[in-house]
């Protein structure tokens, strides 16, 4: 016969082998990262990748300059959007740019729009992407 103490421990561990095969999460599931490297006088990029994924990174990028040389690029075979916002000083957008996997040109480059010297923001999207790219800003001329 089973004493009450038998049966709790039964019952504890049944719910304790549910508890352990249903919150294992898969960690498979789609992700994305990006990186920022300071590079030498002040100018910064980084790299990005996914496999699916989504990831937003703002840095905080101190331009003595009025406008900055931007570029980016992706791999030719990549899939989702690569987004950089770029605002100045007084939090002017001087840039907005966006890639599209799915649609040619897979990379940009150029000046941004004149803006106010000091701390400007760079934010940097990727969403629903699948591959990698660099990107890369230097204070402009």
């Amino acid at each position: 016969m089973n004493s009450p103490n038998f049966k709790f421990l039964k019952v504890v561990f049944v719910a304790l082998l549910l508890v352990l095969s249903t919150s294992c999460s898969d960690d498979d599931g789609p992700v994305a990262s990006i990186t920022v490297n300071e590079g030498p006088s002040g100018d910064i990029g980084g790299d990005f990748t996914g496999n699916g994924g989504n990831a937003a990174r703002t840095i905080s990028w101190s331009n003595s300059l009025a406008t900055a040389d931007y570029n980016a690029d992706i791999t030719s075979s990549a899939v989702g959007i690569f987004q950089m916002v770029v605002v100045d000083a007084e939090g002017n957008t001087v840039l907005d740019r966006s890639l599209n996997g799915d649609v040619e040109p897979d990379s940009f480059s150029g000046v941004t729009a004149a803006g106010t010297p000091g701390d400007w923001t760079v934010t940097i999207t990727i969403t629903n992407f699948n591959g990698d790219g660099s990107y890369s800003l230097s204070e402009g001329n």
